[in-house]
């Protein structure tokens, strides 16, 4: 996918504003799941990211991945209950691509990553976030990607696969 410039989902916090018109690809899901996918971007201007999400409505999300802040890649987890919250943790080299993992089991949401080495080969997965949503019993899950502040990215995605019931941590 190529990304189109000033595309993001963000409610509110911090920032003041609401955007709600990065790409998303989903599918329909009931029940528990597990979704998995595989990330290679070009990641080059600010705020540039590509992942996983899971959404519900405009005011109910989250989103997981790479994200470009501050001239270097971070694993970014952003939950949306009515305002967006961020975490972020910067990586100290650049993958050549990364790995995510997503499981639903009831209103609970478990992110978790493995990042590539110089031989393309994926570590083990890591959990990077375990958060909260009211959850009603079908949501969307797809990849996502935006670019709020350049011109836009290239990313890959790889293998994206949703299993009935949560993958086993």
């Amino acid at each position: 996918m190529l990304t189109a410039p000033a595309t993001d989902f963000w409610r509110v916090t911090h920032y003041g504003f609401i955007r709600d018109n990065g790409h998303f690809l989903p599918q329909t899901v009931t029940g528990d799941f597990g979704a998995e996918v595989e990330v290679c971007g070009a990641y080059r201007e600010q705020y540039d990211q590509a992942g996983l999400m899971l959404r519900v409505s405009a005011e109910v999300w989250l989103k997981c991945g790479v994200e470009f802040v501050d001239g270097r890649q971070h694993l970014s987890v952003v939950v949306t209950h009515g305002q967006s919250d961020w975490s972020v943790l910067p990586l100290a080299t650049v993958p050549h691509s990364f790995r995510l993992q997503l499981a639903r089991r009831g209103n609970t949401l478990d992110v978790r990553t493995a990042l590539s080495d110089d031989r393309q080969a994926h570590g083990p997965f890591q959990m990077l976030r375990l958060g909260w949503l009211p959850l009603p019993e079908t949501v969307q899950v797809g990849v996502m990607c935006a670019s709020p502040d350049g011109q836009g990215f290239e990313v890959v995605f790889r293998g994206f696969r949703v299993t009935a019931g949560p993958p086993r941590p």
